[in-house]
């Protein structure tokens, strides 16, 4: 085991194995904790993942897109970030592929992605 392994072993989350085995495509309901001074709450991010890097990596993380107000709000959440809280599926989407970039330039209905319900 060389150095970068145990510093790896630090920085780990224990919370990753209690997270839904979600995909592109699906909606997320992501709670993250939110530092304000000393007081802290928990803020939840819903939208659509549009890519996953890495998911069983110290490294993996997974990008969400949400509108807001017209404009779009992409944020990255790393796996073992201690700030994500919890991860909750709001919706199965049906999709053909691993990385949802095309929905940054489309808006309203082409933008929509149908929904799995086959999958469980």
């Amino acid at each position: 085991m060389n150095l970068i392994d145990v510093v790896d072993q630090d920085h780990v989350n224990p919370s990753v194995k209690t997270y839904p085995d979600f995909r592109a495509g699906d909606t997320l309901a992501v709670s993250v904790r939110i530092n304000e001074g000393e007081k802290s709450r928990i803020q939840i991010f819903q939208g659509v993942c549009i890519g996953i890097k890495e998911k069983n990596s110290i490294n993996g993380h997974f990008r969400v897109r949400k509108m807001s107000s017209g404009i779009g709000v992409e944020r990255v959440f790393p796996f073992h970030s201690p700030s994500v809280e919890k991860i909750k599926i709001v919706q199965m989407g049906k999709t053909r592929r691993s990385k949802l970039y095309y929905l940054r330039e489309r808006s309203g209905k082409s933008a929509r992605i149908s929904i799995n319900y086959e999958r469980k």
